[in-house]
């Protein structure tokens, strides 16, 4: 500033001696035109002179002002340049100074300093501006360059220690004591889930610098833990449980942590256990919560792989203690093996004694053997006790077991309940009376697995010393029951036949009749007597009914497979001539690979086909009535194009499982307010599209009286107006039904949501970082629970700024089976669509999760209704 003066000084005193070097150069010109006047008018040159030559010549007085003028415009002329030449060097110095200044800002940048102030000249510094972004997005990035790092540090650390031990409990405690110093929490657990128990024990605890021992166990559901492990997603909680224990500290004494972080441990979608920390500060961070869910994963692992060791461990000491008794047995086996060598010397000698002996016996054994081998049935010997001590080698052709096998206890094993207690009944019966001589059938189950039907006869010879037992005879009778069962149902077939309400006729493969029911006549109009042993051609009835027989015969002797086929046949009933409808089986039978007859059975369908008529009819009505509710449903659906007037950037995703739904978006705009709810009634299709109505106008009602309540609060008046609506506030009442819903309040004024739900969640996505709103562990309606104290909704204000996006939805896209394995969709996979495309637009959103749901549903059936709401602000 001070040379700016300075300069600017130093160019007024320029200005002024070049005026006085023109003044004094003019004046000069001046007296020199005196002097050639006053010679020429013959005048002294003095005073006296001057004068007089201007009172001759008055024209010289206009000369006299000449250097003046001139002096001055000189002056103001050469002012005037030195101005511009100012103004160009201020320039010139300003733009040397803004280049200084960025020079130093593009210094700072490259020495990693990204933390200062950078002044720009405006909105023409485009400059500035650049340098100043650039500024803004390097220190962005090293904010994210640190987080990362502090991330991975952890990690690598983590790491470390589950690398460096291998017993569950004191891999728990290392982790929890350096996890609860590097996120600088109070206290902590670590719970490991016991598969067999189906419990959660507490394997560390560890809280103000030292380690505590206490034992704890949860089950599944049970406490903040139970629930954590429950929903295998992390627990959040900034109100703190009133059962919550609090370690005390030696500094802090009993002071309560102000919030909780509970994280599961969840690998390959197990769980193998969960984390919990406590901390003395209002909130945890968000890097803090992202870091030990990205870790969770790896301690889950390691757990697992602890678990496998521990129990390798395990079986490995009883291995090695086997191993050491067996050495035991060997020694003894080992020094008996010695005694043994006498012995059986002595054993020899006498052995071979025996041995003459023995193929004496062998040789009349052998006869014996195979008389009883080719035997048609199946000797047995069972004692007192019912144990078989002796079964013929026949039983290997008759029933496919050897005869070992037989020993062990197949004569038993392979025969019904029923057959086995016959067995046992038959062998104590001879017992108790040794003279009678007993009979039983019942089925065997041979090797091969074919069934078959043994008779078995017993004779007590208990007092025989040769025998020793009871002796059974079983011989196969399956072919013989056979036959008898044929003869039978013949019998009973022909008594069928005459008796059945059906008509029943049995062609031969040539076309002869030879057998027609007396229900025949009734359809035809020809006694069953006349039909006999006569050519389908030698008789006269309806042209349909012969085109049909012959029809069947032609194509039997191509192919001899059963059909069917419906047939109007003119009967008269009275004195009038009415159409019955019959259903007619035509059967082959074949004997030894020919076809020999056709049995026709036809039945009188006429009333079925009325009946289905009818039914036919009130279906269509039905399906009218229900096409009908669909268009009254679909009328009081919010039209997105007048939702997108007040929200532009939003979509909705309705996929009904049937015909109508029993979910439904509703909207609602009051001024700046909106109100805003995906709702999931109880049911879907017709039962759940009246609960819908019930909702919809419900909520409307309550919307249009909603001045100063908040989303809570008008989740609170729905739940007392739909249970007095469907009297569910009454005794006894009939009805349990009721819906869920997420409803957001969203002021576009302030900029605020408000959110409160009931078993359905919010997510909020705000600059790449996606938040989970979850609603209450209650229903709209339903009974209450007894005299249990019912709480109110909970009220979530959520501020928003351009850009944030809002996602709700129904549980029917979250509990949809498909994929590869049949699994649930999961909020886990909404979350995870988000999170990979957080740039994305509604529109994009929207034809996003439409092909990703259709994708994951193929060849699955649609279990519910399914609704997807997406609001970008």
């Amino acid at each position: 500033m001070r040379k700016e003066i300075l300069n600017r000084e130093s160019l007024s005193m320029d200005e002024l001696m070049l005026a006085l070097r023109t003044f004094i150069l003019l004046f000069t010109a001046l007296m020199f035109l005196w002097l050639i006047q006053m010679l020429v008018s013959n005048q002294p040159f003095s005073l006296a002179g001057i004068s007089e030559i201007h009172k001759q010549n008055p024209s010289i007085w206009l000369a006299d002002t000449l250097p003046l003028i001139l002096g001055i415009f000189a002056f103001l002329y050469h002012r005037k340049n030195n101005n511009i030449i100012q103004e160009k060097q201020n320039i010139i110095s300003e733009q040397k100074s803004r280049i200084e200044k960025y020079t130093q800002y593009a210094n700072s940048i490259g020495m990693g300093d990204y933390n200062f102030a950078i002044e720009t000249s405006g909105e023409d510094d485009k400059l500035g501006q650049s340098i100043q972004l650039l500024q803004n997005f390097l220190r962005l990035n090293q904010k994210k360059e640190s987080d990362l790092n502090w991330i991975n540090e952890g990690k690598d650390a983590i790491s470390r220690i589950l690398r460096l031990h291998n017993k569950i409990d004191v891999v728990a405690f290392n982790v929890l004591k350096n996890l609860i110093n590097y996120i600088q929490a109070v206290q902590g657990a670590l719970y490991v889930y016991d598969e067999e128990r189906k419990l959660l024990v507490n394997a560390a605890t560890y809280a103000y610098n030292r380690q505590k021992f206490l034992r704890q166990e949860f089950k599944i559901g049970q406490g903040l833990v139970g629930e954590c492990a429950y929903e295998m997603d992390f627990v959040y909680r900034t109100e703190i449980p009133d059962d919550f224990i609090t370690i005390s500290s030696g500094i802090l004494g009993d002071q309560k942590p102000r919030s909780l972080l509970l994280i599961p441990l969840i690998t390959e979608e197990k769980l193998q256990g969960v984390i919990e920390f406590a901390s003395l500060n209002d909130r945890f961070p968000k890097l803090t919560i992202q870091f030990l869910l990205e870790l969770g994963e790896t301690i889950a692992r390691t757990l697992y792989n602890l678990k496998i060791n521990q129990k390798t461990e395990t079986l490995l000491e009883e291995s090695r203690s086997m191993t050491d008794e067996l050495r035991q047995n060997e020694l003894t086996l080992q020094e008996n093996a010695e005694e043994m060598k006498a012995t059986q010397e002595e054993l020899r000698k006498s052995n071979e004694k025996l041995e003459a002996k023995i193929t004496e016996v062998q040789n009349a054994q052998g006869k014996l053997h195979w008389l009883l081998e080719n035997a048609s049935e199946v000797i047995s010997i069972y004692s007192a006790d019912h144990q078989m001590t002796y079964v013929s080698p026949s039983v290997t052709r008759i029933l496919g077991y050897t005869p070992e096998e037989m020993m062990l206890g197949k004569d038993f094993e392979r025969l019904s309940h029923d057959g086995a207690n016959d067995l046992r009944k038959l062998i104590t019966q001879a017992i108790e009376d040794p003279a009678s001589s007993q009979t039983i059938q019942y089925s065997f189950v041979k090797k091969e697995g074919d069934r078959i039907y043994l008779e078995s006869t017993a004779k007590n010879l208990l007092d025989d010393p040769a025998i020793n037992g009871i002796i059974v005879n079983s011989s196969d009778i399956t072919e013989r029951r056979r036959a008898e069962k044929e003869e039978r149902l013949k019998t009973r077939m022909q008594s069928l036949s005459e008796n059945s309400l059906d008509m029943i006729i049995r062609l031969s493969a040539t076309g002869h009749f030879h057998y027609a029911n007396p229900v025949v006549e009734d359809y035809i109009g020809i006694e069953p007597s006349v039909l006999l042993n006569k050519a389908l051609g030698e008789l006269s009835f309806s042209e349909d009914l012969y085109n049909y027989f012959k029809d069947s015969l032609d194509r039997m002797s191509e192919k001899p497979v059963k059909t069917n086929h419906e047939l109007s046949l003119p009967v008269k009933m009275g004195e009038k001539l009415s159409e019955r409808i019959m259903s007619i089986d035509a059967i082959p039978e074949i004997t030894g690979n020919e076809l020999e007859t056709i049995l026709f059975v036809g039945h009188d369908i006429t009333e079925a086909k009325r009946i289905e008529k009818e039914i036919q009819v009130k279906n269509k009505n039905i399906n009218d009535s229900i096409n009908y509710a669909q268009r009254i449903q679909s009328s009081l659906l919010p039209d997105i194009n007048v939702i997108r007037k007040s929200l532009p950037e939003s979509f909705i995703y309705y996929k009904p499982r049937d015909v109508v739904s029993g979910d439904f978006p509703w909207f609602f705009r009051k001024g700046d307010i909106i109100y805003y709810a995906a709702v999931d009634c109880t049911g879907h299709g017709v039962p759940g599209a009246l609960l819908s109505f019930i909702g919809f106008f419900l909520l409307n009602s309550i919307a249009e009286r909603s001045e100063g309540k908040s989303a809570a609060d008008i989740c609170n008046e729905l739940h007392q107006s739909v249970r007095r609506t469907l009297k569910q506030d009454t005794e006894n009442p009939d009805s349990r039904d009721g819906m869920d819903i997420a409803f957001c309040k969203i002021n576009l004024k302030t900029k605020e949501i408000e959110f409160a739900g009931a078993h359905r969640p919010l997510l909020f996505l705000s600059e790449g970082e996606l938040t989970e709103y979850k609603g209450d562990r209650k229903a709209i309606g339903g009974i209450a629970m007894g005299k249990k104290i019912e709480e109110d909704f909970v009220n979530n204000l959520i501020p928003f700024k351009k850009s944030d996006k809002i996602f709700f939805f129904s549980d029917g896209i979250t509990d949809q089976l498909g994929g590869p394995y049949g699994r649930k969709y999961t909020i886990n996979r909404i979350r995870d669509k988000i999170l990979e495309n957080p740039g994305y637009t509604m529109q994009q959103f929207n034809a996003m999760f439409e092909e990703d749901f259709n994708e994951w549903q193929k060849g699955f059936k649609q279990l519910d209704d399914v609704l997807l709401i997406g609001v970008e602000f």
